[in-house]
């Protein structure tokens, strides 16, 4: 009899290749794609102003999510729940799998959450929480309930325990809260039951940094989440924590290009003893569970402290260094990696154009791969595919002469 069942469901698959694709992306679960080289992560919002006030078109987003299918790229990371960017996407990801029975995208859906008070002139309560929150709660609820092909993760809050996003942090109990919540939803049935939960948060807010973050109710997170979405940004400690961020007395002769390879290969051994410092803390506390980087990034451009008057850090050739060291280094690892981010986006520094936030992603608002992506480009990757109704073209015209004109050498020497 089984071999009959077999046959026919055989049968099936064969003449039904889309309900052979559903099947799959149902079977697709988190725990199976997170550290899965076949499944590269990003970080995804598709905004082309300077004001997320002007929504990206579902035509917009296809472009976008076409480009990053293009890179292996199958596993997107989205912050929020209260624009309709979101819906968007879903709605972008089902047409695209039903015009292509290859194309395979899944999201970390994230769910906002800040404080009383927050982003008001009132003093924000870090203890007592946004009247908000369950309204985000409830509706990444609906959108998992609605789309389980897609949706596999699900953050609470972003960078939301951190103390020095001092507007709107709140305390880890309150993170909690909602992921027992998520948790005891799946238990009941009322949300997928393999559907991943976690808070995505800087490496320190998961006990990786100083003692104020080790506190009971961090610990019982860290018990709860089904895994660690930490964040690590060693462009921001180029002037933060410059501790890595130089260049050796030993060093002295070697050229400009050693130099900043030097200096890269340490700010990326930076990003894994942060990493590391999240893994040792939780398994100081009994914890034994997947630790994934939901954010780290370089900057290509910053005229504050991180471009030529402050650290020297942000340029594409520094960019482009990191970009593969990281993902070198997690793919070897399996540990997945959310780069942070995609396309460069202008309403996070919307009164300063040149602010370091408006240009984290790997392609610019010219439809124009940074310098990360140029082998892409040469390779034929994106051929036939176009963003804005553009090609994809190379900064700087491909001219990388030209380009290293703005690289600048970290000018703080380093003790051997």
């Amino acid at each position: 009899m089984k071999g009959i069942v077999y046959i026919i469901v055989a049968i099936f698959i064969s003449c039904n290749p889309k309900s052979t694709r559903t099947l799959v992306s149902n079977q697709m679960t988190a725990e199976k794609i997170l550290g899965n080289i076949n499944y590269q992560a990003i970080c995804y919002g598709g905004y082309r102003t300077n004001t997320r006030e002007k929504q990206p078109t579902i035509a917009e987003v296809k472009d976008d999510l076409k480009l990053l299918f293009a890179m292996n790229i199958k596993v997107i990371r989205t912050y929020n729940v209260h624009y309709a960017e979101v819906a968007t996407i879903l709605k972008a990801i089902t047409e695209l799998k039903k015009e292509d029975d290859n194309f395979e995208m899944y999201l970390m859906l994230g769910a906002w959450i800040d404080c009383k008070n927050a982003w008001t002139e009132l003093p924000p309560i870090h203890n007592e929480e946004s009247e908000r929150n369950a309204i985000e709660i409830e509706e990444a609820v609906r959108l998992t309930n609605q789309y389980p092909d897609i949706i596999k993760i699900i953050a609470v809050g972003n960078e939301a325990m951190v103390k020095w996003a001092t507007s709107y942090y709140v305390t880890p109990n309150i993170i909690l809260k909602w992921v027992n919540h998520l948790q005891s939803l799946k238990k009941t049935g009322k949300l997928p039951s393999d559907v991943w939960i976690t808070s995505s948060d800087n490496f320190a807010s998961w006990g990786g940094g100083g003692n104020e973050y080790h506190v009971d109710d961090l610990n019982q997170l860290i018990k709860t989440v089904d895994y660690i979405s930490m964040h690590t940004y060693p462009m921001h400690d180029t002037h933060y924590n410059p501790v890595f961020w130089g260049i050796k007395e030993s060093e002295s002769q070697l050229t400009e290009k050693e130099k900043v390879d030097a200096a890269m290969l340490r700010a990326r051994d930076y990003s894994i003893s942060q990493y590391n410092s999240v893994v040792n803390y939780m398994k100081s506390i009994g914890v034994n569970k997947p630790v994934h980087i939901g954010e780290t990034g370089w900057a290509t451009v910053s005229n504050e402290h991180y471009g030529n008057e402050g650290s020297k850090a942000t340029d594409e050739y520094k960019s482009a260094q990191f970009y593969h060291l990281i993902r070198e280094w997690s793919n070897k690892n399996k540990i997945a990696c959310f780069y942070f981010e995609a396309f460069d986006e202008n309403w996070k520094d919307s009164a300063n154009p040149m602010g370091s936030e408006n240009h984290f992603g790997l392609f610019n608002l010219q439809a124009q791969a940074k310098f990360p992506l140029w082998k892409e480009v040469d390779g034929g990757v994106f051929n036939g595919l176009t963003r804005d109704g553009k090609p994809i073209t190379k900064t700087y015209n491909g001219d990388e002469k030209a380009l290293w004109k703005d690289v600048k050498t970290p000018t703080a020497i380093l003790k051997n």
